[in-house]
């Protein structure tokens, strides 16, 4: 799992290094979250990196009736990841990634429930891990690590303190 994070931190790192205007601009979230994809797939070889993926394998990607994510309509967000990195056609789930920028004080609330139902294995095909960042414009402000259905806090703190000794970290 670690060797996948650290794949994540590169992304991180080369979205930083390449792409200020973006963060200079602000942005918005799509936006940001498109090019991380990019970054992202450099790093994950023989694995689509796919924003805003609504399948698996052949069916359309709907989380449980009854939770907070909705399933009713098939148009609403709540229902893509961000980012994801898997095999398309078998399917398998490497990673799913939910990215917020920090200017944005919503409630994270959202987010961390579509990343406890996207790597639950009771739910449905589950994304083996999950990872929830908070970008602000000069580091990730926050960060968590999904196994299980659960936010994983040994590696949470792992990853933390990965972003920090890249010069990416800041108020974990």
């Amino acid at each position: 799992m670690q060797a996948e994070l650290n794949k994540v931190v590169a992304a991180l790192r080369d979205l930083y290094a390449q792409e200020t205007f973006l963060f200079d601009m602000d942005v918005g979230e799509r936006a940001i979250t498109h090019r991380f994809a990019v970054y992202l797939e450099k790093q994950f070889p023989g694995w689509a990196v796919d924003c805003n993926y609504d399948r698996l394998g052949e069916r359309t990607l709907l989380l449980p009736h009854g939770t907070i994510i909705s399933t009713d309509d098939h148009l609403s967000k709540s229902i893509y990841p961000d980012v994801v990195v898997h095999q398309r056609e078998i399917p398998r789930n490497l990673l799913a990634v939910e990215i917020r920028k920090a200017s944005n004080h919503t409630s994270l609330e959202h987010d961390q429930h579509k990343l406890k139902a996207m790597t639950d294995p009771d739910v449905w095909f589950a994304y083996w891990m999950g990872v929830l960042l908070v970008l602000a414009k000069h580091n990730v402000t926050m960060s968590e690590i999904y196994i299980g259905g659960v936010v994983d806090r040994p590696l949470t703190l792992w990853f933390a303190a990965r972003l920090d000794e890249v010069g990416l970290g800041g108020g974990h």
